[in-house]
């Protein structure tokens, strides 16, 4: 039998479920909400939810591509502004700090689709424009798995010139890592730390030729055999 507390704890869980599909339901569109969206991976946590919500959203009023457009714009920008994300999670913001900052989030992103504007209204409404970064990497996981897209960052000291980087997509692109149909989509990252080499990622795998790693591997079997 269920404890008072663990009745309660259900109760509780199941009131917070309920509110926030409410809150995800409330920027889709009414005329197309009878049409079933199945999105194309299943993404965990708050900001998944919600990306989730507005990938839905965006197919049923057929703004899929400006959509993502708006969400990559938005993401770029609140991962190069630092005072920015300090401004969203302050948990003070008024109705009208919120909806100033979404003003301007519209204005500095070109956001001018409905869908967008909705979403980021029921975020303000909800206290969750913290969470904004979040959806934004989730929104695009999910356009990525729409359009067949297999992830592969490819990690050097120094940034790597058009001709590797094709050279290395080629190569990828030919092996069991990428699954039939797969387009791959290519991004070099720069991380002096690992001296030289390369670290390739493909979804989740991931294939280190670091020279930083060389010397780990190294001095671990020095030391073990001394």
């Amino acid at each position: 039998m269920l404890s008072r507390q663990a009745l309660l704890r259900s109760v509780r869980a199941a009131a917070s479920q309920r509110a926030l599909a409410t809150q995800t339901r409330s920027f889709a569109s009414p005329a197309a909400s009878n049409a079933k969206v199945q999105p194309p991976v299943a993404l965990f946590g708050l900001d998944g939810t919600y990306a989730t919500a507005l990938y839905t959203a965006a197919v049923k009023t057929s703004s899929l591509e400006p959509t993502a457009k708006a969400l990559s714009s938005l993401g770029s920008l609140v991962e190069k502004d630092a005072k920015l994300i300090t401004i969203l999670d302050a948990p003070t913001l008024s109705i009208a700090d919120r909806s100033a900052i979404i003003a301007e989030l519209e204005k500095a992103t070109g956001a001018a689709g409905q869908t967008v504007k909705s979403f980021l209204t029921t975020l303000a409404e909800n206290n969750r424009l913290r969470l904004l970064p979040g959806i934004c990497s989730k929104f695009g996981e999910l356009m990525s798995a729409s359009r067949g897209e297999v992830e592969l960052t490819v990690t050097s000291a120094q940034p790597l010139d058009g001709k590797t980087l094709s050279r290395l997509e080629t190569a990828v692109a030919k092996s069991a890592y990428v699954g039939q149909g797969k387009k791959l989509k290519v991004t070099n990252t720069i991380n002096p730390d690992i001296i030289g080499g390369l670290v390739v990622e493909i979804g989740d795998r991931t294939i280190d030729l670091s020279v930083s790693s060389k010397i780990a591997k190294m001095n671990k079997l020095l030391q073990d055999t001394l």
